[in-house]
Parts: structure tokens; sequence; C-alpha cells
């Protein structure tokens, strides 16, 4: 008598909450199922009126949960909870914290005084599985022309500048075009908060550390940036330029790493000069030795915007020294 058919087992759904410790999961509680939700982008608890509410963004607009309230001490204790699983301190001395967990899971909490009516608490997560390049395109980043130039440009080791608002796409986008790097090549992450998770075979990720309650321990994105330089990397990517570490990216763009990148915070392509002077002022740079600087490191500026539930490309441009030797910038077409 012939055995029955084998059936395969099914594989489990992807999850994003299987690498959480113990004390991540408990902190969480009930929220912890809604992180599994591969549409979400953001999970949001904060007080108001003496009443913790629940927000949730699943790729479109922020929404609140209608049938969730919680106490505000509840909200309060979460917060203090993430952050201490995330191995950093949160109290009213330290009201401020940025933590990562599991795999791709980030957390910013806020404390009263600084914040006036209760804990605020906030959670970004990204993709369950990561979008390549092509997916990307086929959900709307960009036409077939701009693909092309794009792909050109990572295999050209182009230094590029991905720029745009919160939650355009920066992210999702720079590990994308990333991906397209060689295998051989071997790339450095430096991040605040590690969130570029990279469809590449030779990636080390750095990531900042604040300093301990006692004032000890801070290693800076500037000492990572410095450290990447003898790491032996072929492209270096800072996750985010937001400070006077920008003049560190520039000064290693500008002596032979290319095809690196990093992202910057801008509302409009125009506006990225005036955001990379500020950050230029931050570490002591006039603002003419800065334009010469990105106008010889950066080769191109990719700006985002978000368009439904995925990222598209708004516009492409080139910096260039202006008559008055400041920094501006031209937008090009591929």
């Amino acid at each position: 008598m012939d055995s029955a058919p084998q059936i395969p087992a099914r594989s489990p759904p992807p999850s994003r909450t299987a690498g959480l410790d113990p004390a991540a999961r408990r902190a969480l509680g009930e929220l912890l199922p809604l992180l599994d939700d591969p549409e979400l982008r953001d999970l949001l608890v904060q007080v108001r009126g003496e009443r913790g509410t629940l927000w949730i963004d699943r790729g479109g607009t922020v929404q609140p949960v209608a049938d969730w309230q919680a106490d505000p001490r509840r909200v309060h204790r979460l917060a203090t909870e993430l952050i201490a699983a995330g191995g950093r301190h949160l109290d009213e001395l330290h009201p401020c914290a940025d933590v990562r967990l599991g795999d791709g899971i980030r957390v910013h909490a806020v404390l009263p005084p600084v914040a006036v009516s209760g804990a605020a608490v906030s959670i970004r997560v990204q993709r369950i599985s990561p979008p390549g390049f092509d997916e990307l395109v086929a959900a709307g980043l960009c036409a077939p022309g701009m693909a092309a130039a794009l792909r050109q440009a990572v295999r050209a080791r182009r230094n590029l500048l991905v720029t745009g608002g919160t939650g355009s796409g920066k992210t999702t986008v720079l590990a994308a075009l990333l991906g397209l790097a060689p295998a051989h090549e071997r790339i450095l992450v430096i991040e605040d908060v590690t969130e570029l998770r990279l469809r590449h075979p030779h990636v080390v990720s750095l990531e900042a550390r604040r300093a301990s309650a006692e004032g000890t321990g801070e290693v800076t994105l500037d000492r990572l940036l410095r450290e990447a330089l003898r790491m032996r990397p072929d492209r270096i990517v800072l996750g985010e330029c937001r400070g006077a570490e920008v003049s560190t990216l520039l000064g290693a763009l500008n002596t032979g790493h290319d095809g690196s990148a990093g992202t910057l915070h801008a509302s409009r392509l125009e506006d990225v000069p005036a955001r990379l002077e500020a950050l230029g002022a931050l570490a002591g740079w006039r603002p003419d030795a800065l334009a010469r600087q990105a106008v010889s490191a950066l080769h191109g500026v990719i700006h985002l915007v978000r368009g439904g539930t995925a990222p598209r490309v708004a516009a492409v441009g080139r910096l260039v020294l202006a008559q008055n030797r400041m920094l501006g910038i031209e937008r090009v077409r591929p």
C-alpha cells in the first residue's frame, strides 16, 4: 500500500518581532502583534487630555485607533522600558532617547517635562522584506529612463545624496541603490540608529552610542566615520547627515572613496544647499569653503517625495558653485 503523499510544511510568515528580546516583548504588551502588520510604517503612542492614545500609519496617513486607550502611567512605563530594552536610559534628567530593537524597529521616546502633555513614543518600522531597486521602480519610483540613469550612477561609482522630507523613503531608496553595487565591494554603513538593511553580501554596519548616565562611553558619528576610513571601505554610507560630521564625510569623499552615499532631510531640492551650509556651519566651515568641498565630493542629488504608499523621485540635481562662490543646485534630466 502506497504511503500518503508528504505535504511540505508551510514556512511561517515573516515577522518583525521574532528577534525581539523578552524585555522588549514585555514592554510592548498588547501592541506587539501590530508590529507584524506588513503594511505598518509607524506606531505612535502619546498622552493627551490625561489619556494615552494610539495612532498608526499603514503607508498612507496617520489614523487614530479609536478603541485603544491607556493610563498615562502605562505610556510612561512603555517609554522607559522600551528605551531600556535598547540599552539606553530615559528619565527626567535624560528625557529623550532613540534606540533600535530587533531588526529594523526604531523607537524614539520623550518624557515630561519635555513632552508637555505626557510621555510620547514613536515606533518606526521598515518593510518586513526590504524592496529591491526593480521592485521600487515597478511601484512607481521613477520612469525607466531615470531608473537606467540611477543604475549607471551606481555602476560608475558616483557619490550620491538622497534627500527628502520625513517619511519620503530616503532610507528605503538608498538601501535599494546600494544593493546594485558589485558583490565584491565592501560597504561601510554608519548610522545614529541602525535602519539601513542592504541586499548586499559585504556590508559592515556601525552604530553610534550615546554617553551613559555617568557621561562616559559616547561614540559619535564623526568618530565612526574616522574609524570607517581605516576599515578598507570601497563605499562609505552615512545614514543621515544631521550635524558636524558632514565635514568628515565630505573630506572622505574627496580622498577617493567614490561610490559613497548618504541621506539629508530637505523639503525641496532647492533647499539642499542651505541645509548643507547649516551643517557645515556646525563644523566651523565658511559657506564658500563648504561649497567647494560639496561640489567636488557629491556628484548627484536624488530628491524624493512620498507618492501614496511608495517613494517617488521628484527631481535630480547637481551641486554647483554660484557666481557669488556660494553653493547652488541645478536640476538635471537623465
